[in-house]
């Protein structure tokens, strides 16, 4: 059995529209001689009436007077509105079909109910139900526990159930069907000239993700290259490929002599120093120990016996600010700044790649005020206000217009 697994986002179901173009992608996958397991999200987005931040939203006037068990119990409320109306709009349109939950498709999760990991699939009903040629729609983004309560497995969760769900099936394929077609070179909003990429590899792509890229979830990647599953990334709005994502694709869609693959960006991030106090060797454990405790992700690290340096989010730095003082520290910190990445499978070992970095943004009055880097990315740190120049600079610089780059 040559198995499919197919993943529609809010913005997928949201309208009639979307919903046709969703049944014609299913109905062309059957033709094509799939079986077809679909795992859905919760309809639309923010404000529309079943979207995961709407259903949120009801706990706002109870000052959030909800459990962990029983919030799980109203987010999955969303994806299970979700594939109840795509099973009937299948089945209205002769299509065989049925509903699970999370749960009923086999998932168990642990009890880290709002964002729990999965322990094991159950794959035998999902076979079942296919050998009889009907279409399983799956809600994403949720589990059940051996007690039997629902669990959610975190933001980008419906993504993770749908490549959890291709490896324990041993898919063929897993598709991700957003609102673009595949993954670009750079956000298009800044960069006008963002090029689609035909193939990228799991570590590029899950680098893309963590830094900015939100066309698929790091976690739904892992999982994916672990089990050495093909994901393509494709607009529910085209007939187009998309994005491959493998570390073996075909011949015809070969990885072009490249080292810089792509550009992103994370915004609204505060820079924070705070220096060593005379007599004090016990800095670094303590701030970083203060922020672990009160729950503040530190991004961005640069540790020298003299101080540290990190990133906040915006909307963390005064509480992070506050708690440095009440610790005797005097932190300094600038807001509304950006973090940009360079990202490529080829970057290491190449010499010139941090020239060229430093040579664009030289070249267009931008000031990088904090580096670091990895195997295959190079990050900096610029103000806000430049990041469009900043990004549209290194796109530039790096050719990736183009199919290839180069020295």
């Amino acid at each position: 059995m040559r198995i499919l697994v197919q993943k529609f986002g809010g913005t997928s179901l949201s309208t009639e529209q979307a919903r046709d173009r969703v049944i014609r992608h299913i109905a062309r996958e059957r033709e094509d001689g799939f079986a077809v397991v679909v795992v859905v999200s919760a309809m639309g987005r923010k404000g529309d009436p079943y979207a995961t931040d709407t259903l949120l939203s009801l706990m706002q006037d109870n000052e959030g007077a909800l459990p962990p068990r029983e919030r799980d119990l109203l987010l999955g409320c969303g994806e299970m509105i979700s594939a109840a109306a795509l099973c009937s709009l299948l089945l209205s349109r002769g299509i065989p079909s049925t509903a699970l939950t999370g749960g009923g498709a086999g998932i168990l999760t642990d009890d880290q109910f709002g964002n729990a990991r999965i322990k094991s699939i159950g794959t035998d009903r999902i076979m079942g139900l296919l050998r009889q040629d009907k279409v399983v729609v799956v809600t994403g983004f949720q589990g059940v526990t051996a007690a039997g309560d629902l669990t959610t497995l975190g933001r980008g969760g419906s993504d993770t159930s749908a490549t959890a769900l291709g490896a324990a099936l041993r898919a063929e394929l897993v598709d991700i069907y957003t609102d673009v077609n595949g993954l670009l070179t750079a956000d298009p909003r800044f960069v006008a000239e963002a090029r689609q990429l035909a193939c990228v590899s799991y570590t590029e792509i899950g680098n893309m993700a963590r830094q900015g890229a939100k066309v698929i979830h790091p976690r739904a990647v892992e999982v994916a290259q672990q089990a050495r599953i093909p994901v393509r990334v494709r607009s529910t709005f085209s007939d187009e490929p998309g994005t491959l994502v493998t570390d073996t694709p075909p011949a015809a869609q070969a990885v072009k002599d490249r080292y810089v693959t792509g550009i992103a960006h994370v915004a609204g991030v505060t820079q924070i120093t705070v220096k060593a106090l005379d007599g004090r060797n016990d800095m670094q454990l303590q701030v970083f120990q203060t922020m672990a405790k009160h729950h503040i992700s530190v991004d961005f690290i640069n540790v020298t016996p003299s101080g540290a340096v990190y990133t906040v989010f915006d909307h963390d730095a005064e509480h992070a600010l506050q708690l440095l003082r009440q610790s005797g520290f005097a932190p300094t910190a600038v807001s509304g700044c950006a973090k940009i990445s360079v990202i490529g499978g080829g970057m290491s070992g190449q010499p010139g790649v941090m020239a060229r970095i430093v040579e664009a943004l030289t070249e267009q009055g931008v000031t990088i005020m904090q580096s670091a880097d990895s195997n295959m990315t190079i990050w900096v740190l610029v103000q806000q206000e430049d990041m469009a120049k900043a990004l549209r600079a290194l796109h530039a610089k790096f050719d990736l217009h183009r199919e290839t780059d180069g020295p």
